[in-house]
């Protein structure tokens, strides 16, 4: 029996020993069939919501931005064999026509990441829930509060729904707040399924007209605004994030009906500006000018004079 067979076969007996075990067991089987794949895990970060967090990063995006950070992040491994050959540590093997990663012999030189057709990772792994919360749990003294990323972490809604769940009703974790990052996408009636558990959404507004988000992103964003408005409804949204890229967002030609839609917000809501940087892109993104500190200041200067208000800056401009 492997070490993750075990975790999950404790957590089963802890369920079965605190419940009726008819109840317990049928709780522990439905949790441990919800299943995430899961390109990274973050024991520590303090920027991507409140307080010290615990991120998990899920593997797959339904978007294909032109400046995003992680591509490695957006497709999923299709274990075509090629990247195994390429790795210097063997961390890589083909096992039953499946690509294998063993994160012990791994030394992240990302070689795979180079040679992948796809520009996906097979540096990936699947998660239960039961087996998540087990990571949570490890970490519990030092974190005040999960965060699901991506990727787009609601393409994997029903782990999402999982993992809060049961944070939420688990007496040692329940204090912990849960929140996703996320661009949008997901529709209202997805949406409705998580607000029950989630503490607070955190959304990429990736351009102000369509044809400028259609550009960058592959994707329409007229499910960003829905979203956006029914988190604001219910409370929910923690952040809205703008990626400046200059000569490419349209946020500065747009200013005026941006900031006119971003004051109707609660002034609770944090406006974010992110300063767009060359670190992990590919591609056409590589010849776009940067994002510097003058550049931000005048975009938040905007803003602030047409009443924007909490607008919070990058802490570094790399």
């Amino acid at each position: 029996m492997s070490e993750r067979q075990k975790t999950v076969q404790s957590h089963n007996q802890h369920m079965l020993n605190g419940e009726d075990s008819i109840t317990a067991a049928s709780t522990a089987t439905r949790l441990n069939a919800r299943t995430a794949t899961v390109s990274k895990i973050l024991n520590f970060s303090c920027v991507d919501g409140p307080g010290n967090r615990l991120v998990i990063f899920l593997q797959g995006c339904n978007y294909q931005c032109k400046s995003c950070h992680n591509p490695q992040t957006i497709d999923m491994c299709n274990h075509c064999g090629d990247c195994v050959a390429t790795c210097p540590t063997n961390a890589l093997s083909f096992i039953s026509s499946k690509v294998i990663w063993d994160a012990s012999l791994c030394s992240h030189c990302d070689n795979c990441l180079a040679v992948c057709p796809k520009q996906s990772s097979p540096k990936t792994q699947q998660y239960t829930v039961i087996e998540m919360l087990d990571v949570i749990r490890s970490n519990l003294f030092f974190i005040s509060g999960i965060t699901i990323t991506g990727g787009e972490a609601t393409l994997q809604l029903g782990f999402i729904q999982g993992l809060f769940s049961a944070i939420k009703s688990s007496s040692d974790l329940q204090h912990l707040t849960c929140m996703v990052d996320s661009n949008g996408s997901l529709r209202t009636t997805s949406w409705a399924k998580l607000l029950p558990f989630t503490d607070g959404v955190m959304i990429d507004l990736k351009a102000w007209q369509e044809e400028t988000h259609l550009w960058l992103t592959g994707r329409q964003h007229h499910r960003v605004f829905q979203s956006i408005e029914l988190l604001a409804q219910h409370n929910k949204l923690y952040e809205v994030r703008l990626l400046h890229i200059p000569g490419q967002t349209d946020f500065d030609a747009e200013v005026d009906e941006l900031a006119s839609y971003l004051t109707q917000l609660s002034k609770d809501t944090r406006i974010k500006l992110n300063a767009f940087q060359h670190h992990g892109v590919t591609g056409e993104a590589l010849t776009w000018e940067t994002c510097q500190e003058s550049d931000i200041t005048h975009l938040a200067n905007q803003l602030t004079e047409r009443n924007v208000t909490n607008i919070v800056m990058p802490s570094v401009y790399l």
